[in-house]
């Protein structure tokens, strides 16, 4: 069983202070679960070498891994698994391509992609975004209805995404929720560990029991 409850996201260019792997070591001590390497405008080989580097790091803590769209990447350094968007490679692909041992997430923005993502053979879905993102300005906002519509029907993880920082995990009390990722509210912060730490604390009284 996975713990997916606090779900890091990386970002290359948001913290200034520390390199991604010191970003991701501090945030997995102060309690992130699972490292999502999400990167953006680089290279195939750039890519892969900040995979690479971020793998050493949860080799060592023995927290999974997984590569945000790349399958090729994920291939390459035997990562967990992956995540995909719905206009990425289709999960029912992605699972044939890696078996069923590696983690498939899958992004959903409504109760009907949700029931394909399940059909198809995702691991989790990342519903999203909750409430509006710095990172991805032009994320679809799902809204709390649709966001319990699809955890009271799914029968996997429901990771949700977007907005989610030490203010608005509150606001999602009640709701079947698995795992609550975050990139700024962890990455973009001089004290990673501490703030990890706090939000570690906020997720354990909030989580859905």
């Amino acid at each position: 069983m996975i713990d997916y409850s606090l779900y890091l996201c990386t970002d290359c260019e948001m913290n200034k202070k520390y390199e991604i792997e010191e970003c991701v070591k501090q945030a997995i001590q102060g309690g992130a679960t699972v490292v999502q390497v999400r990167v953006k405008d680089k290279s195939f080989n750039d890519f892969l070498d900040i995979a690479q580097r971020i793998k050493s790091v949860t080799d060592y803590y023995n927290i999974p891994l997984i590569i945000n769209d790349n399958i090729d990447i994920a291939l390459k350094i035997n990562a967990d698994g992956i995540h995909i968007g719905q206009t990425d490679l289709p999960c029912i692909q992605a699972r044939k391509i890696l078996g069923n041992d590696k983690i498939i997430g899958v992004s959903v923005t409504s109760l009907e992609e949700a029931q394909k993502a399940i059909a198809d053979g995702a691991t989790y879905l990342g519903v999203g975004a909750i409430y509006k993102s710095h990172t991805k300005k032009d994320a679809k906002i799902v809204g709390e209805d649709e966001l319990k519509k699809i955890a009271e029907f799914s029968n996997i993880p429901v990771i949700v995404i977007g907005g989610i920082n030490e203010y608005t995990i509150s606001k999602l009390k009640g709701i079947k929720i698995d795992g609550y990722a975050m990139i700024r509210a962890i990455i973009g912060q001089d004290d990673i560990i501490g703030s990890t730490k706090k939000l570690k604390k906020i997720i354990s009284m909030y989580k859905y029991k």
